[in-house]
């Protein structure tokens, strides 16, 4: 064969294809994406996140709805002055707020020790009368004062200064106002732990984890994408809570959504943090149940969730305040009730700022993928 037969034999090389990068946040945008579609499959949380609030809120509400105050159960010892102390009571202009019984004595004081009395009324042998109360019970303490005013008013005491009562239940004042923000506070504070918790330790048991440990994701997307998730529901949370309270109970919200929205954000990453580190290591539910609890329980007993934490002695007050729930709470109603602005809760905000960024950085030191 000459040379000329010869044909050149064209040899093709396939380009270099760019090499795939991953960009700073598509790990992240990819995981939450992951997150929020994994909700879809666990219908238990939307029953205790969006469902359960809702029903503990309007059980409460009208438990403590506004009503005609209770009758006073009053118990009377027989004896001599015991039908005259009867009948000035029966006598009285008030005689419709007191549920009077006549007792012997041994009935009466077995019936107050088990709180079947608020009062037992006693003739002292000299025409006098004593009252057996407990300073502890709020309604002893109220029927002794009630009873007591009414019996000298029928016996012909005369006031000297001349008064009158004005009662007030507005809406801002009522039990309901103050539990519906506390109950806000207290779902965001179980949402957050709870809802990436038991995600986490729940993905370790799985071995899924331990799947991501060959991938390129950096391990702060993959704790960032669990505590944006709660965003997302903190936002319908918020929205069904206020909701009824408006509705239902005809509660004011003095204060602007965004703030709202916004103080709720820093609760729910504040709590999402906590939940991180708490579940960084735990291997099992049951162990990260335990840790929850024990994180939890102080919050759920002193932050001011059903009734205010200004009853517990003052020396543990500051204790109390630096609770990041007990700062949720008190941001909460100061907005809602109040219309604080963001500008003046820059203490609470800070306190719940300082919980969940030393919290996720201490996730991130402390998580293990297996």
């Amino acid at each position: 064969m000459s040379v000329a037969d010869q044909t050149p034999v064209v040899v093709k090389v396939p380009r270099e294809q760019p090499p795939i990068r991953n960009r700073r946040w598509a790990g992240y945008r990819h995981l939450l994406t992951a997150r929020m579609l994994e909700l879809k499959r666990e219908p238990e949380v939307v029953f205790w996140v969006f469902v359960f609030p809702l029903l503990l809120a309007t059980g409460l509400g009208i438990a403590f709805r506004n009503k005609p105050a209770d009758a006073s159960s009053v118990a009377i010892v027989s004896g001599a002055g015991a039908q005259q102390a009867e009948a000035l009571l029966h006598r009285s202009p008030r005689s419709t707020s007191f549920k009077v019984e006549m007792q012997d004595g041994e009935a009466a004081r077995k019936g107050f020790r088990l709180g079947k009395y608020d009062l037992v009324v006693e003739p002292d042998g000299t025409g006098g009368l004593r009252y057996r109360y407990d300073p502890a019970r709020p309604e002893s303490v109220l029927a002794r004062s009630e009873v007591d005013d009414a019996l000298q008013t029928a016996a012909g005491r005369k006031d000297v200064v001349a008064t009158s009562v004005v009662t007030s239940s507005e809406p801002g004042s009522r039990y309901i106002d103050f539990l519906i923000p506390g109950l806000l506070g207290m779902n965001l504070m179980n949402s957050g732990m709870w809802g990436i918790g038991f995600a986490l330790v729940d993905m370790r048991q799985r071995k899924l984890l331990k799947r991501f440990v060959g991938t390129p994701m950096r391990r702060s997307d993959f704790l960032l994408a669990l505590m944006s998730s709660r965003l997302v529901l903190m936002i319908i949370e918020i929205g069904l809570l206020l909701t009824l309270g408006i509705l239902v109970f005809h509660m004011k919200v003095l204060g602007s959504v965004f703030a709202i929205l916004l103080l709720g954000a820093a609760g729910a990453l504040c709590f999402g943090g906590v939940g991180l580190v708490t579940a960084s290591r735990a291997q099992k539910i049951e162990s990260v149940s335990g840790l929850m609890n024990l994180v939890m329980m102080p919050m759920w007993i002193f932050s001011g969730v059903f009734f205010s934490y200004e009853r517990f002695p003052a020396a543990i007050q500051p204790l109390i305040k630096a609770l990041p729930l007990t700062a949720l709470n008190d941001a909460l109603r100061a907005s809602i009730l109040e219309g604080t602005p963001l500008i003046h809760q820059w203490p609470r905000l800070l306190v719940m700022l300082l919980w969940g960024g030393i919290s996720f950085v201490l996730a991130l030191r402390w998580f293990r993928w297996t």
